[in-house]
């Protein structure tokens, strides 16, 4: 019974009420956010769509969510963490109800391209949050319980979606804003503004001067020259923090190979889709049962040391599918890759907390997120050429950017050490500022 004590406040133990209202509405947000992975179901067998309209649909979806992750950001930074969510949780009901009971084409389009931005606002904004309300020392367990509570809900949401689906799209749009509403009234009940506490820091680092933090990092804490006020600019000039987000990328591509790549070459090999939903939902599996048990394991080891072995993991597990063909070759490789995954999930999110300046916490977070549209876009449009003139080979190219990526997290983990060393130095400039008026 200790141990199992010890092992809850390991994994959840010392974190704010605040946190655990976020993460309720996360958790009811993503295992009730279903209605979208129907869409292109329901436009071709209700709405009379052909299969390159649909695409076209869905396609509108993903670019509204590369806006939605940029203007989630910003907004966060401006109006506050609270209102964003808000704001991004009540659009996205509404327009999910006009979704239910629209027919024609045109507007169903328009309508799948404003819910990909309020579908992706709130990332940056449940992010940029919790990095207000968690102490730094408990960020990891904060962020992979967050990344649990994500992969849960869609489990959750996977197997809703088919019942509800069987039975009524309509009713699986409407059940899909019930839901969106649900984790509303959870934020605008339980979870306070945020931001305030982040400004006050910000504007007390000001007071402490540029010269504050000891670096002569311009990106830590100044806006680039021309610019008046420090914005999305600086993040998308921040080179320490760009180098960590192209890294993030490669990740994203790997591991976008299962919903992209992987069921054409399954197929290739002559397995069908049972044998894929077998894959996924071990991956699945893995995760809910596993992922609670991550925090205790990679605690003692340098975040860049965690990530280069958690990348280069996902490196083999990929590219060992060079030479799989049976069912169990693709669930051993999914196995190795799904630790990897699991293992990278928490120092990833912190290092990407850690490098944004206070005032600029939800633009750093939507510059990071947009590595997933990307990749979503990037995974499936390279990877099936790839496929189609490399073959198996494919998945050794996989592999090796992989282990490239691997070696460039050891390699750009000393730089990224020292300037949230600078970052933290600044801060308790900032905060000695303020305490001593």
């Amino acid at each position: 019974m200790r141990g199992l004590r010890r092992w809850w406040h390991d994994t959840a133990g010392g974190l704010p009420a605040t946190f655990w209202y976020l993460w309720s509405g996360l958790l009811i947000n993503r295992a009730g956010a279903f209605a979208m992975l129907f869409l292109s179901l329901y436009l071709t067998g209700v709405r009379g769509a052909s299969e390159a309209l649909a695409g076209a649909v869905v396609g509108a979806y993903g670019a509204g969510g590369a806006v939605g992750v940029l203007l989630g950001g910003v907004l966060a930074d401006r109006w506050g963490r609270r209102a964003t969510l808000l704001a991004a949780h009540l659009g996205a009901a509404g327009l999910m109800v006009a979704l239910a009971f629209s027919r024609h084409l045109a507007v169903i389009a328009v309508l799948a391209a404003l819910v990909g931005v309020v579908h992706s606002m709130p990332s940056p904004a449940f992010v940029a949050a919790i990095v207000d309300v968690v102490p730094e020392a408990r960020r990891s367990r904060a962020f992979n319980l967050q990344f649990w509570a994500f992969n849960l809900g869609m489990a959750v949401a996977s197997l809703l979606a088919g019942v509800l689906a069987e039975a009524s799209f309509v009713a699986l749009f409407l059940v899909d804003a019930g839901a969106t509403l649900a984790a509303a009234a959870i934020i605008a009940w339980k979870v306070p503004e945020t931001l305030a506490r982040t400004r006050r820091r910000g504007a007390a680092a000001d007071t402490a001067g540029p010269g504050a933090a000891g670096t002569a990092d311009p990106a830590a804490h100044e806006a680039p020259s021309g610019s008046r006020r420090p914005g999305l600019v600086t993040a998308l000039t921040d080179r320490t923090f760009l180098a960590f987000v192209g890294l993030t990328f490669v990740l994203a591509v790997l591991t976008m190979q299962t919903s992209t790549i992987m069921p054409l070459a399954m197929r290739a090999d002559g397995l069908g889709p049972s044998a894929y939903g077998v894959v996924v939902a071990l991956g699945g599996a893995l995760i809910v049962l596993g992922q609670l048990f991550v925090p205790r394991l990679i605690e003692p080891y340098r975040k860049a040391t965690v990530l280069s072995v958690s990348t280069g993991l996902m490196a083999l597990g990929f590219g060992a599918l060079a030479v799989a063909d049976k069912l169990p070759f693709y669930l051993g490789a999914a196995v190795v890759w799904t630790i990897g995954s699991m293992l990278a999930a928490p120092p990833n999110a912190q290092i990407n907390a850690d490098l944004a300046p206070p005032e600029l916490r939800a633009r750093y977070q939507s510059v990071f997120y947009l590595t997933f549209p990307a990749a979503s876009f990037v995974a499936p449009a390279l990877g099936g050429l790839s496929l189609q003139y490399l073959g198996d080979r494919h998945w050794l190219v996989v592999g090796g950017l992989g282990l490239a990526a691997a070696v460039g997290h050891l390699l750009a983990g000393p730089p990224r050490e020292r300037r949230v060393a600078a970052l933290r130095d600044r801060e308790r400039r900032a905060e000695a500022v303020a305490a001593g008026r």
